[in-house]
C-alpha cells in the first residue's frame, strides 16, 4: 500500500460521545482518530499487541494538529481517515480527517513515534511496515 492511500473507518456517535445537547464533544474527535489509526494499522497485518509481542515496540502520539469546522452529532455516521504524509527513521506524520458524508468536520496532523516498550526510546520504524509504506 503506498503512502497515499487512504484509510477510512467508520463511526457512528454514541451519546457517550456527546454533551447533553448531542453535540460531541472535541477530545472524542481524538478517540475517533485513534481507533482509525489503530484498524489502519490493522490492515498492515499488526495490531498494537502484535507489534510490542513481535517487535518490543509501539508508535505514541509526539504531536497532534487538530482544527475543528463543523460539529458532529448524536447519531451522525461518520468517516474517519488516516492516511501517511511522511516516514522517517522513527517517526510517522498522518493526515486525519473526520467527515460527515463530503463534509469535512475536522482535521489533524498527527506525529508518531516509534519506541521501545523497554525505556520508551525512539527506534527504527520495523521494516516489514516501512516497506509496505513506501510509494
Amino acid at each position: 500500500m503506498s503512502k497515499s492511500k487512504k484509510f477510512s473507518l467508520p463511526v457512528r456517535v454514541y451519546f457517550q460521545d456527546t454533551d447533553a445537547g448531542g453535540v460531541v464533544y472535541h477530545a472524542s474527535y481524538v478517540n475517533f482518530m485513534e481507533r482509525a489509526r489503530t484498524e489502519w494499522l490493522r490492515t498492515h497485518g499488526y495490531s498494537n499487541a502484535g507489534l510490542m509481542k513481535e517487535f518490543g515496540a509501539v508508535f505514541v502520539v509526539r504531536s497532534l494538529k487538530l482544527d475543528y469546522f463543523k460539529p458532529a452529532l448524536l447519531d451522525d455516521l461518520l468517516d474517519v481517515t488516516a492516511q501517511i504524509k511522511d516516514i522517517g527513521r522513527s517517526r510517522i506524520s498522518l493526515l486525519q480527517s473526520v467527515r460527515r458524508n463530503d463534509e469535512v468536520l475536522t482535521e489533524a496532523e498527527v506525529h508518531l513515534v516509534c519506541v521501545s516498550l523497554e525505556g520508551f526510546k525512539p527506534i527504527r520504524v520495523p521494516e516489514v511496515l516501512r516497506g509496505q509504506w513506501k510509494d
